[in-house]
């Protein structure tokens, strides 16, 4: 069965692959992946990895019926947006090889489509770059030192706008 490796070593399989293997294989095909299971795909692009997990652990306690795919790294983080295809990216802003507004200016390159609501996470920014940020489109920026439950309740509320949109 194909699948893959997270950067941060959790193992993922597509529901498109699994469904394609059930069918190879004669077996049934639970109806929930017939019709797709509803859930949204998020990526969290972190490089802190403690902070990582307790973001990631958060999400779980929170029950929001989200996939999560984690990314330590800027060219990481666009490898998995790419594949996922995520409803939702929460980016650091201070990441080793680019910061957020380099990997939201490279999902918007011309022939992109970027349809997915950008949340950036950090430390603190000064205001010429939280103003470069909003230029990029990014619409939410949550400050680490508001705690974990600030940057829940960003996620819960761009994913209540997402499906409201729809």
């Amino acid at each position: 069965m194909k699948g893959h490796k997270t950067p941060t070593g959790r193992r993922r399989v597509l529901a498109s692959d699994l469904v394609e293997f059930l069918r190879a294989h004669d077996m049934t095909v639970p109806p929930e992946l017939e019709e797709g299971n509803g859930t949204e795909t998020i990526v969290v692009v972190e490089d802190d990895v403690t902070y990582l997990r307790a973001l990631v652990r958060s999400l779980e306690k929170a029950d929001l019926d989200v996939e999560v795919v984690e990314a330590t790294s800027g060219v990481d983080g666009l490898l998995e947006i790419g594949r996922v295809q995520p409803a939702l990216i929460v980016l650091d802003y201070r990441l080793p090889d680019l910061n957020a507004d380099e990997i939201v200016q490279r999902l918007l390159e011309p022939g992109r489509h970027l349809d997915a609501e950008v949340i950036v996470v950090t430390g603190g920014v000064v205001a010429e770059e939280e103003e470069r940020l909003r230029r990029v489109g990014v619409r939410k920026i949550v400050n680490k030192a508001d705690g974990m439950s600030a940057v829940i309740e960003a996620i819960q509320q761009a994913l209540r706008q997402r499906q409201q949109a729809a």
